[in-house]
């Protein structure tokens, strides 16, 4: 199971998606973003990046422990729908 550091902002956006892309690359299909303690709305164009890649090749991703801060964000950009997502529950 693939699993970002603890923050994931636009400071470190571009590393995160290579990483997260090279991880899906050898079949990683489930994300836990239960560590990010910082995140900002790059987060959510990182997660649908990752899940567009994953959508080109025949996968669709499942995150866990997401935030509840990142989890407010996807529902803000109204992206919720697009992404299989199980909350954390954490602020």
């Amino acid at each position: 199971m693939y699993q970002p550091d603890q923050e994931l902002n636009l400071h470190n956006a571009l590393s995160t998606v290579q990483s997260g892309l090279a991880a899906i690359a050898q079949g990683q299909i489930e994300f836990d973003l239960s560590l990010l303690a910082l995140v900002d709305s790059s987060a959510v164009a990182v997660m649908l990046e990752w899940q567009r890649a994953a959508n080109a090749s025949g996968k669709t991703l499942i995150f866990h422990g997401i935030p509840t801060t990142l989890n407010s964000l996807m529902d803000l950009y109204g992206v919720s729908d697009f992404l299989i997502a199980t909350p954390s529950g954490r602020h």
